[in-house]
């Protein structure tokens, strides 16, 4: 199952307690103040991490909590610090915080961390407050409380390629045609019900990620049918390929519908470069409607694999020109 959202509360450890100690040594008849720093209190940091491709781990683990930091003791010895508690997240990871939505960090690099609650620092202990006038100061600062908040964390694929269709325009056998990805394919509405990502190969080298994700319906920028959870994973392709059935009875409405939607969401999509594709031009049968089309677009069958090779040439060479 794919988890691309998830809730959860943060809380940082408490930085230890500064210590109230005096020297005591046998032929020292007036030790003075050898109190030690509290040590500081564990932070909560989120790490991306390139193996993992989905929120499971953390979607039913609601709350998190680092150690709290040990106080500081004789001998001027400081408390042992709390230790870290990591959280580790896919690339492409929006972290939110959740009360005012605001975007705290987003992940997209292997390795990359966001330190989401600082540890409390400890207190100094009473070794610090000695002076000329007070020899024996008995005091020394209680250690800072840590942060607790709470985050929305979720997941933006990162993908060259973007399909965009409406259901059944053959976005999962064009997937699964050029790449090793295996989405579920059926002959019937919305089998896509969570993205897929495949690595196409191309010319010597060189490579691109597509992104196989449920079909767009009209109204899918107001939350219709699976809406949001699908139009915001395209928000980071470079390239979309808009797939059109050679069945559909009005091409060019069905191509408007399609932009139209991506221009509800987020004005910038539709300024992205584009390639229109005509699927499955196996079937022997066609509307003349594609005929009045005014827009260049390719003719492909994902199962004869008719005009695949032109479209993967097309689009290394319009992702090379970014």
């Amino acid at each position: 199952m794919f988890i691309d959202y998830a809730e959860i509360t943060c809380a940082s450890g408490k930085g230890g307690a500064g210590a109230v100690t005096f020297r005591r040594e046998k032929f020292v008849p007036k030790g003075g103040p050898d109190g030690g720093d509290g040590g500081k209190g564990g932070s909560i940091i989120f790490k991306a991490d390139q193996n993992l491709h989905t929120l499971q781990d953390i979607r039913y683990k609601k709350s998190y909590q680092a150690d709290n930091g040990e106080p500081g003791s004789s001998n001027q010895k400081t408390g042992r610090a709390g230790e870290d508690v990591y959280i580790s997240v896919p690339l492409g990871t929006l972290i939110r915080e959740k009360e005012t939505s605001r975007v705290e960090a987003d992940l997209v690099t292997d390795g990359e961390v966001y330190i989401a609650c600082p540890g409390g620092k400890g207190g100094k202990g009473n070794a610090h407050f000695k002076t000329a006038t007070r020899q024996t100061p008995r005091h020394a600062q209680k250690g800072i409380p840590g942060k607790k908040r709470n985050f929305t964390i979720e997941i933006k694929l990162l993908a060259d390629v973007g399909l965009v269709g409406l259901p059944n325009a053959g976005k999962s056998t064009l997937l699964a045609s050029i790449s090793s990805a295996r989405p579920k394919i059926a002959d019937y509405p919305f089998t896509t019900l969570q993205p897929h990502l495949g690595i196409v190969k191309y010319g010597e080298y060189q490579s691109f990620v597509m992104a196989d994700i449920p079909g767009i319906i009209e109204g899918a920028s107001k939350g219709k049918g699976l809406g949001h959870q699908f139009l915001k994973h395209i928000e980071r392709t470079r390239l979309l390929l808009f797939l059109i059935d050679t069945l559909e009875k009005d091409p060019a409405d069905t191509y408007e519908l399609l932009k139209q939607e991506l221009l509800n969401h987020h004005p910038d999509l539709i300024k992205r470069k584009h390639i229109i594709v005509r699927t499955k031009i196996d079937i022997n049968a066609g509307h003349e409607d594609w005929e009045k089309m005014d827009k260049d677009y390719l003719k492909i069958s994902s199962i004869s694999g008719v005009g695949i090779p032109k479209l993967i040439k097309q689009i290394g060479q319009l992702l090379d020109e970014n």
